[in-house]
């Protein structure tokens, strides 16, 4: 799949992350927060050796 600048307005796709909780390993979907408002952010080389 192509990436593609983000459009204002527009419905982003659908992805899976890694992530976090509860001290354990999981992967997020992102369409399982459909209708939801939601915040997505990252830290730059967070949990990397550099």
């Amino acid at each position: 799949m192509p990436l593609t600048m983000p459009i204002v307005g527009k419905e982003a796709p659908d992805f899976v992350l890694p992530g976090y909780y509860h001290e354990n390993e999981v992967r997020v979907r992102f369409s399982d927060f459909r209708g939801k408002w939601i915040i997505l952010f990252f830290y730059l080389s967070d949990f990397s050796t550099i």
